[in-house]
């Protein structure tokens, strides 16, 4: 991607999660990073294709970086453990996105249903590793679309523990919420 067109996600970015998708203009963004709009629709042809780009780029980050960690894992414990991790990591580093996606996952637009659409695959893919470890007597009896769900929803804990924190510390919370949901998974015996 280059510098201009960084400028535009990133700016963007930061523009819907602060006022909404709806309250910002294409005017607003072009005045932000300082480009006319002949740049901006030079690299985006709308303003839903800089929306559609971001949750698109945002999902494949965290999505690449599960596989690639969760792969490398044996224990499906470890996977989960992997899993929260990186949620963790996600939010602190791109909190504007996580607020995006959250604020959008809810209605019958376009929009929504394009952050639903993500979002499920994603907890699908969770679901999957759960299902796995429970198969594998790694993780005990338990309803993996519920876990998976569960896994997901640390991703809205951990941004409202952010925003109500002066010291976020990433291995502070992870710590915490493997001490509240992972050992809840473990097979006891």
């Amino acid at each position: 991607m280059n510098k201009t067109k960084r400028k535009i996600f990133e700016t963007s970015m930061k523009l819907f999660a602060e006022k909404g998708y709806d309250a910002t203009s294409i005017e607003e963004i072009t005045a932000t990073v300082g480009v006319a709009k002949g740049t901006l629709y030079y690299h985006f042809s709308s303003k839903e294709e800089i929306f559609n780009f971001l949750i698109e780029e945002g999902m494949k980050l965290l999505q690449n970086s599960i596989d690639i960690k969760t792969s490398k894992l044996p224990n499906y414990i470890d996977k989960l453990k992997a899993i929260i991790l990186i949620q963790i990591k996600i939010v602190a580093r791109y909190e504007d996105l996580i607020t995006i996606l959250l604020s959008q996952f809810y209605g019958k637009e376009a929009r929504n249903q394009k952050c639903q659409k993500h979002i499920y695959e994603y907890i699908s893919k969770i679901e999957k590793i759960v299902k796995e470890g429970i198969e594998k007597k790694q993780i005990k009896q338990g309803n993996a679309k519920v876990i998976a769900s569960e896994i997901y929803g640390l991703i809205g804990s951990g941004l409202v523990y952010k925003m109500r924190s002066e010291d976020f510390d990433i291995m502070k919370l992870y710590h915490e919420f493997e001490n509240t949901i992972i050992e809840g998974l473990k097979i006891k015996g």
